[in-house]
């Protein structure tokens, strides 16, 4: 049988969760996690946004194709 292990994140997760958290703090953490990934994909837009040296011109442009 091939266990499969948690990642890091999970483990941090479930130490977390073993705790009986109230409905706000769940929602805040929830939300909080949402930024986190919502900023690293911004950023990562960024930086290809930059490499590829586009301009809000650009972006203009393909909106209105």
């Amino acid at each position: 049988m091939n266990a499969q292990r948690l990642s890091n994140v999970q483990l941090e997760l479930l130490k977390l969760y073993s705790t009986n958290l109230s409905q706000e703090d769940l929602l805040d953490i929830k939300r909080l996690l949402a930024r986190y990934f919502a900023q690293k994909a911004i950023d990562g837009a960024d930086k290809i946004w930059e490499e590829k040296g586009l301009s809000n011109a650009d972006m203009k442009k393909w909106l209105n194709e």
